[in-house]
């Protein structure tokens, strides 16, 4: 059965040239043309994932990430005009999984669908082991979940796919680039503030549960795992 995409954007050629790009690719697309309309269709039927513009009359882009955000971990892929970088640095700040710049190919954003949704797919046994643990850090790649101290702690699957890389290697220090390349398999092209972003988003998660030190910044080198043993 064909995944579910919703695309929310108030441009009617920006609709058509995302669905037809993801209907080609595979995909059912489902289109929203504002915030509000958003909302109710996916209450009405949840999406695999979601492609969110920014720049929305009445309640924009970044509000609906956030109402979603109040009872959904769904993927969202946020749509960016080139003069909006605060805006799109704030929707990965606020639970966005990446963005697209307009003018944009349909090529690059379904190469982006893909490899959001390849991080949210159960895989199986033989992929390796499936549970990862650090001092009170628990995480589950099977089950995607993540605990500490028995806390349950929601992330997105790039946020996911970050803190399951750091766990995997707990005492090896990782650049960006090796980040990037674990948590965006294949060839797209995204920016090293995007990382410091998703980095940005584990910590505040974790920190809400009790783990103040989840990730170390290793200065001029990059990031590893942090600690992670005091309880909440």
């Amino acid at each position: 059965m064909a995944q579910h995409i919703l695309v929310v954007d108030d441009d009617p050629h920006i609709h058509e040239v995302i669905c037809f790009a993801l209907a080609r690719a595979g995909y059912e697309a489902q289109s929203a043309r504002d915030g509000a309309e958003a909302l109710a269709k996916f209450q009405a039927a949840p999406a695999a994932l979601v492609v969110l513009d920014i720049g929305m009359p009445e309640m924009d882009g970044l509000e609906v990430c956030r109402q979603l955000r109040k009872t959904s971990e769904v993927p969202i892929l946020f749509l960016s005009a080139r003069d909006e970088e605060i805006d799109r640095v704030l929707g990965l700040e606020i639970g966005g999984d990446d963005y697209v710049t307009k003018p944009f190919s349909p090529r690059e954003l379904v190469a982006r669908v893909n490899a959001i949704l390849k991080r949210t797919r159960p895989r199986p046994e033989s992929a390796g082991p499936g549970r990862f643990s650090h001092g009170g850090l628990e995480l589950d790649a099977l089950g995607h979940s993540t605990r500490f101290f028995q806390m349950p702690v929601e992330l997105t699957a790039i946020e996911f796919a970050i803190l399951k890389t750091l766990l995997a290697r707990p005492n090896q220090v990782f650049t960006r680039e090796q980040i990037l390349d674990a948590a965006y398999p294949g060839t797209c092209q995204v920016a090293d503030r995007t990382i410091d972003s998703h980095i940005r988003n584990i910590r505040a998660k974790l920190a809400l549960a009790g783990c103040a030190d989840v990730i170390e910044t290793v200065h001029g080198v990059g990031f590893r795992l942090g600690c992670c043993g005091k309880a909440p």
